[in-house]
């Protein structure tokens, strides 16, 4: 596992070294340079080193099992958290891109199956249409021929009425034209 970019083995081994280094060559590493002018302080390591070494060491170790172990586990836990709650997102959003899918092509079988009904009441409508308009148009021409029956009839009687009767017009027209009695 890594963290901030150290691994957890490497790090001790590096202040082992580094601790090694300033023992096997402590006038190199602690005095001053000669290139600074030399004025400098010099240290020469003694038996506080090695105590100053071990302390820090130690407090490394106890700030690695009292802070940086569960602040680490923390945010792996933080971590775990987040990475559930992607998936569930992930798998929400997969849900609701099939349920709009399947909302769409129900919606367009829907309306394509509205639309053949309502092709098949519009023809239904038609036939009953026509049927109503012939049945209309029967009944007119059945009412027509009664009625031309019953004119005709009415006539003919008008006619023999007129006929018996036009000998008495003549008769009429007659005296009026003429102005006296025939």
């Amino acid at each position: 596992m890594k963290i901030s970019g150290i691994r957890r083995k490497g790090f001790p081994i590096f202040l082992l070294t580094l601790a090694l280094i300033c023992l096997m060559f402590p006038s190199s590493v602690l005095s001053a340079s000669e290139e600074s002018g030399g004025g400098g302080v010099t240290v020469i390591p003694d038996g506080s080193f090695l105590i100053q070494m071990i302390n820090f060491i130690f407090l490394i170790w106890v700030l690695n099992i009292l802070l940086y172990r569960p602040i680490r586990k923390i945010l792996a836990q933080r971590k775990e958290k987040i990475d559930g709650l992607e998936l569930s997102i992930e798998t929400s959003d997969k849900d609701a891109l099939e349920k709009d899918q399947a909302f769409a092509a129900g919606l367009k079988e829907a309306r394509a199956k509205g639309f053949k009904e309502k092709e098949v009441l519009m023809q239904q409508a038609t036939d009953e249409e026509k049927e109503i308009i012939a049945d209309i148009n029967r009944k007119a021409q059945a009412e027509l021929a009664e009625f031309r029956d019953k004119i005709k009839s009415e006539a003919d009687v008008a006619r023999q009425n007129l006929q018996k009767e036009v000998d008495n017009f003549a008769n009429q027209i007659c005296q009026k034209i003429l102005g006296r009695a025939v």
